[in-house]
């Protein structure tokens, strides 16, 4: 079973029929043959969940709710760490690391998972993990 990281993006696209990327993230997760087991953060939950409609927003929470994606919690410490990151990936033009994509690689550092379905391909294309490993972009 493959396991991969999930980004805000395709939470709002397999939940907004009308999003560029939801024929493409439908196909990669729903309607795949081999399951996927996903990760995600609250962060990433909470920004898909604002950037969704009503009705949408409760599909994702009660999708989410029926544990098609495991959430993963962090400790208000790891916030610290987080931050770091996001001071860091923040200093060249043009770019920043939001709270959504900085919980996502702490779960990548915290669970050795390096695979992330997202839209954010410039974003996640530049980031190093510690041990300078890229992220894969699914």
């Amino acid at each position: 079973m493959k396991v991969c990281l999930l980004d805000s993006g395709p939470l709002v696209a397999l939940f907004h029929p009308g999003d560029r990327f939801h024929a493409h993230f439908r196909q990669l997760i729903v309607d795949t043959p081999a399951p996927i087991q996903m990760h995600t953060t609250w962060p990433c939950v909470t920004e898909a969940s604002h950037l969704l409609g009503p009705r949408q927003r409760l599909a994702l929470l009660q999708w989410i709710g029926h544990g098609a994606v495991q959430v993963f919690p962090f400790d208000a410490p790891d916030l610290l760490e987080m931050c770091v990151w996001m001071e860091q990936y923040t200093q060249q033009p043009r770019t920043e690391m939001d709270l959504a994509e900085a919980s996502l690689y702490w779960l990548a550092c915290a669970s050795g998972v390096a695979q992330v379905l997202t839209i954010d391909v410039r974003d996640f294309s530049r980031y190093r993990l510690p041990d300078g490993r890229a992220f894969e972009i699914l």
